[in-house]
């Protein structure tokens, strides 16, 4: 009897080891946080919370105001599903599709971490993109579970967009005067970066060793965690992917008075919104009036392929004077910014606006270089003017301010990684003459399977394993270099280093681009000097 016993135990022993459940006690799905207890799910040897909530829902009367904390609750909450993403209208050409409908009810959490019992494991949260008007954390290619595989506790949350996220009236900057007011967006960023501070021990983090990353608008939002006062403290190192760098990527707004260029400000966009809905009060009625309109009528149709239609009724996020008290590329050139080590860069044929609308006119403002820069970027004389235009818009919106961040963050004596992203899936290089805005998203999170289905490449993989290493090592010990890559040496404006992520795998080396970037950088400066200042 005691012999079959023996025999049953080694039988399920067996069975807890092939499930991954054997370093994990019974109860070792639940976790207690701040607010009460939640139970994750352990797939794969990775133990996932989802749908955490980190702050009130925005609603009612919280709609338009700073989060604000969440209630306790009883027992224990079930985190095994994504909370709705943040109020929208989806485009149905997004390479990050939302997993989950959208809904006002959005300030949550999710959590991957490795299934074994471990504490104090490095910890890395992401801020998705999408123009401040879309994006989501449920979307398949943001899942953490690769990060967590390697040993980190991963986190995404969800944070208000569109006019939901940053939104202005008269009668709402009066209203509370004691809180911050426009940048609704950017206060839930903050926000779930002190629950992370609070509660992450308790999934085995290190609230001291915590990495911040983003893309696109999530990487412009890393800038602003980096230069607000009210981030400092909240993480250790960041990583910025196409979010610009320079002032002139998003422009200067301000909640109650007109930017020096002209820009209304973010309280003028709020009246004419209102005025759209047949609101004219200005004052408390007209608030309560906004306050009950459905939050379909908020969005309004508005998403990234028609926010440029928008620019009447929505300004995006504004110089605050407390979240945002200045541009980045000012707090960064004087140093009022974190001091942590950077890791940045962009792609080959990144996002830009091009301004000409004839090939003479994209290089008009090159003036007497630009027969010079004609034979860099129109070497082959195309006269695709939105082609060529784009080489030369991104390299002024996303690739050259990304090395104006590396070369002012080493010349601090701060470790600075650069990167572009050139690689092109295999399926698709006879259609992308560069790598586009966000195509590195799923190399990094080891996501390729979900991006490409049955179009992957064995090549696709193999890059990504080795981007997804970069990327797993900078967050482990602040230096992305490791075994099985090449070594990606600090940036400095000497060395002007920069890792390219090639067709034929990552390549480092001084940057092939440094005179194009050289020319992009005269014209930013030469329009920074000649834009209206502030009095």
């Amino acid at each position: 009897m005691k012999q079959r016993r023996s025999m049953a135990c080694t039988v399920l022993l067996a069975l807890l080891c092939a499930t991954g459940t054997l370093a994990m006690s019974a109860q070792s799905d639940v976790v207690a946080t701040d607010k009460g207890k939640v139970q994750g799910s352990v797939q794969g040897g990775v133990l996932s919370f989802k749908g955490v909530p980190f702050a009130a829902p925005p609603v009612g009367a919280l709609r338009w105001r700073a989060p604000q904390p969440i209630a306790a609750w009883q027992g224990i909450r079930p985190a095994k599903d994504f909370g709705p993403d943040c109020m929208q209208l989806p485009f149905p050409s997004d390479a990050a599709p939302l997993g989950v409908s959208p809904s006002e009810d959005c300030l949550y959490v999710n959590v991957w971490r490795p299934a074994t019992a471990a504490k104090k494991l490095p910890v890395m949260v992401w801020i998705y993109g999408g123009g401040f008007v879309n994006g989501g954390s449920s979307p398949s290619i943001y899942d953490g579970k690769h990060f967590a595989a390697d040993g980190i506790v991963f986190v995404s949350f969800n944070y208000r967009i569109g006019r939901f996220g940053f939104f202005a009236h008269p009668a709402l900057s009066k209203e509370h005067p004691e809180e911050a007011h426009g940048n609704y967006g950017y206060m839930d960023q903050i926000a779930a970066l002190k629950w992370v501070q609070r509660n992450i021990a308790a999934f085995g983090g290190d609230a001291g060793n915590v990495t911040i990353f983003g893309e696109s608008a999530g990487g412009g939002s890393v800038l602003t965690m980096l230069t607000s006062p009210q981030a400092k403290g909240l993480f250790e190192r960041a990583i910025v992917e196409s979010g610009g760098g320079r002032s002139t990527l998003m422009g200067q707004r301000y909640l109650d008075k007109d930017s020096p260029s002209g820009m209304p400000s973010l309280e003028k966009i709020g009246v004419n919104f209102a005025a759209h809905e047949g609101i004219t009060d200005t004052g408390k009625a007209g608030l309560d009036a906004l306050r009950a309109l459905p939050a379909e009528k908020i969005v309004d149709g508005m998403n990234m392929a028609s926010m440029g239609q928008a620019a009447q009724t929505y300004g995006g996020p504004i110089l605050d004077g407390e979240i945002v008290r200045e541009s980045p590329q000012t707090a960064i050139e004087a140093g009022r910014w974190a001091k942590v080590p950077v890791m940045i860069g962009a792609n080959s044929l990144d996002i830009g606006f091009p301004s000409g609308r004839t090939i003479d006119e994209l290089f008009a403002p090159f003036g007497a270089k630009a027969e010079e820069a004609k034979a860099i970027y129109n070497p082959d004389h195309s006269d695709n003017v939105m082609l060529v235009g784009m080489r030369i818009a991104a390299d002024q919106m996303m690739v050259e301010p990304s090395r104006f961040v590396a070369r002012a963050v080493s010349a601090e004596k701060i470790p600075a990684y650069e990167y572009r992203f050139s690689y092109v899936a295999q399926s698709l290089r006879d259609k992308l003459p560069g790598a586009p805005h966000a195509t590195e998203i799923p190399y990094v999170f080891l996501t390729v399977d979900a991006a490409y289905k049955d179009k992957l490449a064995a090549q696709d993989e193999d890059l990504s394993k080795k981007a997804h290493a970069y990327w797993v090592n900078f967050v482990k010990s602040g230096n992305p270099s490791g075994v099985g890559v090449p070594t990606w040496q600090p940036y400095t404006e000497q060395n002007d280093f920069i890792l390219d992520f090639t067709n034929n795998g990552p390549v480092g080396g001084a940057d092939p681009w440094k005179t194009r970037l050289d020319m992009a950088a005269e014209i930013i400066e030469a329009r920074a000097a000649a834009a209206p200042k502030a009095q």
